[in-house]
């Protein structure tokens, strides 16, 4: 049986993990490692220390199906609308929402983090969180994988689907495998940066404003504002989770983002509190306030061409994928998927 590993859980890594097992089934074992204490990546959805809070995305805050992805990618759409996981967003009460004629949106009831999950869940794979991956070294028709704090293991096959940045980062053969024209490709690729506020309000907190999210104009720190509760439909009359208590979510732009990047997040907590303060007075005052940094938020220069992948080497497999060579959405998750399920298919039926 071969045994195939993916780093990164978050919505590329599980997309591809769940195409592998829908494809061969049973006659290859996936493992997903996952550098952080849970999946998601930059869809993840969190919560506070206290439990009895509400949770919130800190990162992708909706999904947008162009009309033409909505033909193409039906059956992603179709299979997690009729899970429950999307349901429709009432675009009409995020402010400021613009985007092309014949799209539609969906927002997650559970969270964005959900729709990993579901992938996740759907694939079969063993999927072990903290382990770092730190370098790849190629034995013979094998990837030995080494890890912070472990043991190397064996794989036949690997795809890396974590920001290219920290690709380039790994120790071992990868740089050597590398042509110039690829590494130079990888080398160009740019993302933007920047920061994200949670704030978790008790149960009987209430806003003054109407709206459930806010694109902001008149801020150079904040562009984002999302009553993730309000998002989701969900309200205090709700007994049943996902509904505990309101939270708000606040995105900075990318400009300050780039303009704080090498602080820490403490350090911006405060600016960001005081802007949202002026955006947004009488707020309640928050139980618990998170603040993280994305350092890789948005991809603003892909791979040319947007191939979906990068084989680095046939045999044995070893392949990047990710937004970074396609575009930073749901559909270019989708897309890299599929295009490194294409670049595997033949090598794993052989096996």
């Amino acid at each position: 049986m071969s045994r195939v590993l993916i780093v990164g859980a978050g919505l590329t890594g599980s997309l591809c993990a769940s195409l592998l097992r829908r494809e061969l089934q049973d006659k290859v074992r996936i493992e997903v490692w996952e550098k952080s204490r849970g999946s998601g990546g930059r869809m993840s959805t969190s919560r506070p220390p206290d439990p009895s809070s509400h949770s919130a995305d800190l990162g992708a805050q909706y999904i947008t199906a162009t009309s033409a992805y909505s033909k193409s990618h039906h059956r992603f759409y179709s299979e997690l609308l009729s899970a429950g996981v999307l349901q429709p967003l009432d675009a009409s009460r995020v402010e400021g929402l613009k985007h092309r004629d014949g799209s539609q949106d969906f927002m997650t009831p559970l969270g964005m983090g959900s729709v990993v999950k579901h992938f996740l869940s759907e694939s079969g794979a063993d999927v072990f969180f903290e382990r770092h991956v730190t370098g790849l070294f190629r034995r013979g028709a094998s990837w030995e994988v080494q890890r912070r704090g472990g043991d190397s293991e064996m794989f036949d096959a690997v795809v890396l689907t974590m920001p290219v940045p920290q690709i380039l980062q790994l120790q071992g053969d990868l740089g050597e495998l590398l042509p110039p024209p690829q590494l130079q490709m990888l080398s160009s690729i740019q993302f933007s940066s920047r920061f994200a506020l949670a704030l978790f309000f008790p149960p009987n907190a209430s806003f003054s404003f109407s709206w459930a999210a806010r694109y902001v104009s008149d801020s150079s720190a904040i562009v984002y504002i999302c009553a993730d509760a309000a998002k989701r439909n969900a309200g205090k009359q709700t007994t049943q989770p996902p509904f505990l208590g309101p939270s708000l979510v606040v995105h900075s732009s990318g400009q300050f983002g780039l303009a704080h990047l090498e602080r820490d997040a403490t350090d911006v907590q405060p600016i960001l509190m005081q802007e949202l303060h002026r955006l947004l007075p009488g707020l309640p005052q928050p139980i618990s306030i998170k603040c993280h940094k994305w350092r890789y938020s948005q991809v603003l220069t892909a791979v040319p061409g947007s191939p979906g992948h990068m084989t680095v080497l046939q045999h044995p497999p070893l392949l990047c994928a990710g937004d970074a060579f396609t575009h930073s959405n749901f559909d270019g998750c989708v897309e890299s998927a599929l295009s490194t399920l294409r670049a595997l298919r033949g090598w794993l039926t052989d096996q």
